[in-house]
């Protein structure tokens, strides 16, 4: 596949084809590209893999070079949108309040408080000053000890997501002695602040420790609070509302255990509130000794019981699962608790009362929307904040009084070069799949798109590890809008838009549903005249980036391109390499085809990089990160370097790896802007309508 009609004197690099073969459940498969992984990975030192990496690079600046004016003004676009000088609601907790403040031209955020009682600003983090000299940063786990004192803050400089943690007096300023490499994920203090508690990465990239040092101690003695032995299974640490408690959580993608330690003595007998169970998820928070937990041990749609601390896994049913109702979180407060869940797809946040009942259900203006309790960190509260966003509703800070009234928006998202909400309209569609499922698809468009055809469609899609897609804002998406495009969600299987059984009717055997919803989606969106075969633009990244290939293959003559960032496309060799970072505990997503020969066969059948065939493929724009340990760099290269082998026809096939980042691409707010800038190009000029 070549470089379409850009006339260029290069050549779309060829990676060299050096096979090689194993065996399993009796099949013989052969990888021609296994080369391009190099062995001593994380570390990416072979020559001839950097080699071709650069060339791919250098052939991507080179279509980039045809198009720089349409990206420099894409950019500039998009950074018009952003309020460079933008500050956060500041948030009260306990003494003081906190936030944070972007500067003008900044990339990074600083973390500021000051007191309740009045005083001055005090600069509590600065990322601009602790991204310097990095072309890569990124701030993880921040949080305030419980008398204010203390600042733990974790930062990661390479995208590997190992992070450094550190603890800062905040009264002097200053870093104390006390560094811990190799951290990720939460930490939190003990209650008076003397210890730190926080998860450790191995060697495959997984937290299988949680640890407590005690400040002024060194940081190598630490002691060991938690050891996971399960290889698929990841650590965490949190604490209740009332942060009477610390929650030490492990689990994999279907299984959870929870065990609790006192914030007073992290190093006192834990608690275990239910034992592992396959299948089993539960969360919980805590008010006045006794456990609200949400559970789906009856119920894909999830329940709510409460426990005793002393007898923590005797359940009593306190609200029972409903088939419409999504129940997934519940926060406690001092005199009251808020279930959040979705209802037909839809967000919602109930108020109930301890003495039982239903309090109310807090009302939104649209009929489809993104919304959810924003940050309340204080137990006894008054008044509660709330996140809101629609399609063409930007973001929304809400407070309102617990006890009743109007809610009152204490910020909007501003646009500095100007929004008229009024130009754009919002549907939410149901598009029947093959097997009769309703699919939403949520849609965003100008007043005067016509539903004749003709106009070109962005069609994006995730659905997997039951995570759902908002329809949420986007200032960037409005350079699609205003040139024509209309910008359409598919809520796909696999995602839990629906419910957990969205995500169970998308996962392991079920699979193939999520490919088919999206194919089905575009097929069905064309039927209404949003779009016409060859005019859809697709995108998805990581797992998204997995639906991609698998749409690419099955019904190529549907896309006009496709963007697919850090795809998860070499499945089946992934999910056969048990030394690889993450696959242990990505077996229950896609299944174990090491032991599994039904899994095998099915993996086989869809991973992209095995499926690629002689056929003319539609322009593809294709991201990497050489540090990115999800995805890791050579799953791209490989499928890129099969599809210009295999693939016929001359369409564009751009290959693009960030030699300083990971999954997320690149960390500063206005780098990640140009990334999109240049997707967008690459878009707007395959559809001629730049």
């Amino acid at each position: 596949m070549g470089m379409g009609r850009y006339s260029h004197p290069m050549q779309a690099p060829v990676a060299l084809r050096r096979p090689v073969s194993s065996t399993h459940h009796g099949v013989e498969l052969t990888d021609d590209y296994a080369w391009l992984r190099d062995p001593d990975y994380p570390e990416v030192k072979d020559q001839a893999i950097l080699a071709h990496l650069a060339a791919e690079n250098r052939w991507f600046e080179a279509w980039k070079e045809t198009q720089q004016p349409l990206i420099d003004k894409l950019y500039a676009e998009l950074r018009g949108r952003i309020k460079e000088a933008d500050e956060s609601v500041p948030v009260k907790d306990g003494d003081w309040l906190y936030w944070r403040s972007f500067y003008e031209g900044g990339e990074y955020r600083k973390w500021w408080r000051r007191p309740v009682a009045g005083g001055a600003d005090e600069l509590i983090v600065d990322e601009p000053a602790l991204a310097k000299g990095h072309e890569y940063f990124r701030l993880g786990a921040i949080h305030v000890s419980e008398d204010g004192r203390l600042l733990a803050y974790a930062t990661d400089t390479d995208g590997s997501e190992r992070y450094t943690l550190k603890v800062r007096d905040l009264n002097t300023g200053a870093d104390l002695p006390d560094t811990i490499p190799g951290t990720m994920g939460d930490v939190v203090f003990s209650a008076d602040g003397g210890t730190l508690v926080y998860g450790l990465v191995n060697d495959q990239w997984r937290i299988d420790r949680i640890m407590a040092h005690r400040l002024g101690d060194d940081p190598a003695k630490a002691e060991l609070l938690y050891h996971e032995a399960d290889p698929g299974f990841q650590c965490g640490v949190g604490m209740v509302s009332s942060r009477a408690w610390i929650v030490l959580a492990t689990g994999d993608n279907t299984t959870s255990e929870v065990r609790l330690l006192p914030a007073s003595d992290p190093f006192a007998e834990q608690i275990l509130v239910r034992a592992r169970q396959a299948g089993l998820e539960y969360d919980l928070d805590e008010h006045d000794g006794t456990l609200f937990i949400t559970t789906n041990d009856t119920s894909p749609q999830f329940r709510l019981v409460t426990a005793p601390l002393a007898t923590p896994g005797e359940w009593t049913e306190l609200i029972a699962p409903k088939d419409n109702f999504y129940l997934n979180d519940v926060t406690c407060f001092a005199g009251f608790f808020t279930v959040e869940g979705r209802e037909d797809g839809l967000d919602q946040v109930e108020l109930h009362d301890y003495a039982g009942g239903l309090r109310e259900r807090i009302v939104w203006p649209e009929t489809s929307y993104a919304a959810g309790l924003g940050d309340n960190p204080e137990y006894d509260v008054d008044t509660l904040r709330f996140d809101y966003e629609s399609m063409v509703t930007p973001a929304r800070v809400l407070e309102r009084a617990v006890a009743g009234g109007a809610m009152a928006v204490l910020k909007e998202q501003e646009i500095p070069s100007g929004y008229e909400g009024a130009r754009y309209t919002t549907t939410r569609l149901t598009i029947p799949a093959r097997d009769g499922t309703g699919i939403p698809v949520s849609v965003v468009h100008g007043r005067d798109f016509p539903l004749d055809g003709s106009r070109p469609l962005y069609l994006y899609g995730y659905g997997a590890y039951g995570i759902a897609i908002p329809p949420g804002f986007s200032t960037g998406r409005i350079s699609l809008v205003d040139r024509g495009f209309a910008f359409a969600i598919a809520h796909i299987r696999g995602g839990d838009d629906l419910g957990q059984q969205w995500q169970l009717d998308g996962k392991l055997t079920k699979r193939w549903n999520a490919f088919t919803d999206f194919i089905d989606v575009a097929r069905g969106m064309i039927a209404l005249g949003y779009s016409s075969a060859g005019r859809i633009c697709a995108a998805g990244g990581s797992a998204g980036g997995e639906l991609m290939g698998v749409v690419a293959n099955e019904a190529p003559e549907l896309w006009g391109a496709i963007a697919a960032h850090v795809p998860f496309v070499d499945v089946l060799n992934t999910m056969l390499d048990p030394d690889l970072p993450l696959t242990p505990g990505e077996w229950p997503e896609w299944g174990n085809p090491i032991e599994d020969e039904a899994a095998f066969d099915l993996i086989r059948a869809y991973s992209p990089y095995d499926n690629v065939r002689a056929q003319a493929y539609p322009p593809m724009l294709v991201t990497a990160g050489l540090t990115d340990p999800r995805v890791t760099y050579w799953e791209p290269a490989k499928w890129v370097a099969k599809l210009r082998e295999v693939g016929t026809g001359n369409a564009p096939l751009l290959l693009k790896t960030n030699m300083g980042a990971g999954h997320g691409g690149k960390s500063g707010r206005f780098e990640s802007l140009y990334e999109t800038a240049e997707e967008f190009a690459f878009f707007l000029d395959c559809m001629g309508c730049a």
